[in-house]
């Protein structure tokens, strides 16, 4: 008996160890599976293919139009790694452009970042555009007809409904300053309306999220605020000036002293000279800041983030005056007294 128990004894130990070396051969077989069906399709004569994963696409389909591509050797490898990648629901449509020589994981950021949409056009508006050099880009780009979006910019009461914030703008003018500079991903077939609105609906978002308690609590309105931050985009050269030149500006405005900007007369001008004339200094507008006291009635271009939040930031300073350095950093020498700014232009 006791021989029977050992005889038992040594064959459950026999299994189990064929049981062991089962699951390690096993292992071993999924792990080489696994890594050959992770590897490029052609890593050493890659070909490119163009494919398109439509809107809604599942998992499913992806891995379909992948496979059908042959761009992955194992459809249910590549279900497998976006599960355990948590990126089911995850991976964009659009267009693409693969190659043959990408495993999983090149396939799967490129699907997980996005493909390329040709409804929609990208465009850069800069800090300081004035509303014509926005509409002409637009224009230039084919996204609207410039003309057609210079008239919509001056009709407010068209979008002032939805942006409230509007109403503030004086009767007369335009959307000048409120069209918010910044990377745009447009469809190509927005209208003017469309395109307009969503660059307010930007204006907005920052707005709230940044402005509206600022302005609340300043003395000057929304639209005075944005005509300021406007003058500190076209005076400011360097990031760390703006909320300086923006003091310095409070302070003229303050003591009730011409601001005597040069972009505002360059923006009466309807260019951008690189020296006033004399002449210049006196033509008849309300933007001549040598001619009238205080801030102009309207933006003269649209002011970027820092712009916006150095104005209702100003560094708490006692200059009056500043003038640019000549040494190509876009600095400025800034001085309290008229005195030290005349000695300042001497030297220079």
């Amino acid at each position: 008996m006791a021989e029977s128990f050992k005889n038992k004894k040594k064959k459950i130990n026999k299994v189990m160890i064929i049981c062991f070396i089962m699951i390690i051969l096993c292992s071993v077989m999924i792990k080489i599976f696994y890594d050959k069906a992770s590897s490029p399709v052609s890593l050493y004569n890659p070909k490119n293919v163009n494919i398109e994963i439509p809107s809604g696409s599942s998992t499913t389909k992806i891995t379909n139009i992948l496979k059908e591509n042959g761009l992955i050797k194992s459809k249910l490898v590549f279900r497998y790694k976006v599960k355990t990648e948590k990126l089911d629901g995850k991976l964009k449509a659009g267009k693409y452009v693969f190659n043959t020589g990408m495993n999983l994981e090149e396939i799967l950021s490129k699907l997980s970042s996005g493909g390329k949409d040709e409804n929609v056009i990208k465009v850069t508006i800069p800090e300081g555009f004035e509303l014509k050099q926005i509409a002409y880009r637009l224009d230039e780009i084919g996204l609207v007809d410039e003309k057609r979006f210079l008239e919509l910019s001056k009709d407010i009461d068209k979008f002032s409904d939805k942006y409230t914030f509007l109403k503030e703008i004086p009767e007369g003018y335009s959307l000048e300053g409120y069209l918010f500079p910044d990377t745009y991903e447009m469809n190509i077939n927005a209208s003017e309306e469309e395109v307009i609105e969503t660059m307010l609906s930007k204006f907005e978002q920052f707005y709230e999220s940044n402005l509206k308690k600022k302005v609340e609590e300043s003395s000057l309105n929304l639209n005075e605020i944005i005509t300021l931050a406007s003058i500190v985009e076209r005076e400011a050269r360097v990031d760390k000036e703006r909320s300086i030149i923006a003091g310095v500006i409070y302070n003229r405005l303050r003591i009730d002293m011409p601001l005597q900007v040069d972009a505002t007369v360059q923006y009466a001008l309807g260019e951008r000279k690189e020296k006033l004339l004399y002449k210049d200094l006196k033509i008849e507008s309300p933007y001549n800041t040598y001619l009238y006291k205080g801030l102009p009635p309207a933006p003269i271009a649209s002011p970027g983030a820092e712009s916006l939040i150095a104005t209702v930031n100003p560094s708490d300073v006692d200059y009056l005056y500043y003038v640019l350095k000549n040494d190509g950093s876009g600095e400025h020498i800034f001085t309290k007294t008229y005195e030290e700014h005349l000695k300042v232009q001497t030297k220079k």
